[in-house]
């Protein structure tokens, strides 16, 4: 079954997105940009022991839980963007903490019928696919949330 890809390097390293998003319910919606963030908490956020993301937040909208990943509340977030000023190893990008949320639905109106995203259809970079993949660490693939899309990232490893 093919899934979405997104291959996080080279989207950190384009200037200019011009991936397209046809989320349904409103049109300047961003989708993609939520993968990232997502994405981002899972696979490259290193879950600092005292995360001072979190403390410098003013309105508590970063939260730690116990397995260490962060959870965002996006109605409280003002995107004033402290956490990635904040942030010891800059791994906070501040395009992906908007103010406004954005979703994603995986394009599933398109990929029911096998039709690949339009963001995949619209990256000029290449950085989205459509493409039958499994999580696989030896290669830097991962899934993210549970396997609904899935990344590469060249992930730190913290030393032993």
């Amino acid at each position: 079954m093919k899934k979405l890809f997104i291959d996080l390097e080279k989207c950190y390293k384009c200037k200019k997105c011009t991936a397209k998003c046809n989320y349904y319910y409103h049109p300047d919606n961003n989708g993609y940009v939520r993968l990232l963030a997502l994405a981002a908490q899972e696979h490259v956020c290193r879950r600092c022991d005292n995360a001072p993301c979190v403390a410098s937040c003013p309105w508590e909208a970063l939260e730690k839980r116990e397995d260490g990943m962060l959870d965002r509340h996006s109605m409280r977030c003002t995107s004033c963007k402290s956490c990635t000023v904040s942030c010891p190893f800059g791994v906070i990008y501040p395009e992906i903490v908007e103010y406004k949320t954005t979703m994603c639905d995986y394009c599933f109106d398109r990929s029911d019928n096998n039709v690949p995203p339009i963001c995949v259809t619209t990256c000029k970079e290449n950085a989205l696919e459509w493409t039958e993949v499994k999580e696989d660490p030896s290669k830097e693939i991962y899934a993210v949330r549970g396997g609904k899309y899935f990344v590469y990232t060249v992930k730190w490893k913290k030393d032993k």
